[in-house]
């Protein structure tokens, strides 16, 4: 006879694991695409205030995040980079729009690219090792998959105006 119990596991079998109740947090905090595409788009004054409070916030995001990473290495970077992807997410889902991940990440690099020019004095703020090289390119990819993630088409030759049709 065997150990087993009846019911319970094989001898030599691992318990199946439960099955989850829903989707993991990761689906939960982003949403589904058909819940993404069905938010509906804030007022076109709103969006284009949005815009400008989001490259202003993409600039401070990246001169804060230039000097939590080289501070406070490798904590800082890890905070620097949550808050940069952080506002390019944000941004993407405050406005429904491309362009709302857009802006942050075209403002995020406008300063770095000041950032990382040497001063006449010799001074520099972005070093070059490779937290820096961590900063900048996974801030860059962090941005560039935030605004190609799957949103409403607003406007644009031939997509209309993005609400739907009445029937």
């Amino acid at each position: 006879m065997s150990a087993a119990t009846p019911g319970g596991p094989r001898p030599g079998k691992a318990a199946a694991r439960p099955a989850r109740s829903g989707p993991s947090v990761a689906a939960r905090l982003i949403g589904s695409r058909a819940e993404r595409l069905a938010e509906p788009p804030p007022p076109r004054g709103v969006r284009i205030a949005a815009y400008v409070v989001l490259v202003v916030l993409g600039g401070v995001t990246a001169l804060a995040g230039s000097f939590a990473q080289s501070l406070w290495f490798p904590g800082g970077l890890v905070l620097a980079l949550a808050a940069t992807v952080g506002v390019f997410y944000g941004g993407l889902r405050l406005t429904t729009t491309k362009l709302g991940a857009g802006l942050p990440l075209a403002g995020w690099f406008l300063v770095l690219i000041v950032l990382m020019s040497p001063r006449p004095e010799g001074d520099f703020i972005l070093a070059s090792d490779a937290g820096t090289y961590v900063y900048l390119l996974a801030g860059a990819v962090g941005g560039m998959v935030c605004a190609t993630l799957p949103t409403r088409t607003m406007y644009g030759f031939g997509a209309g105006s993005g609400r739907p049709k009445d029937r």
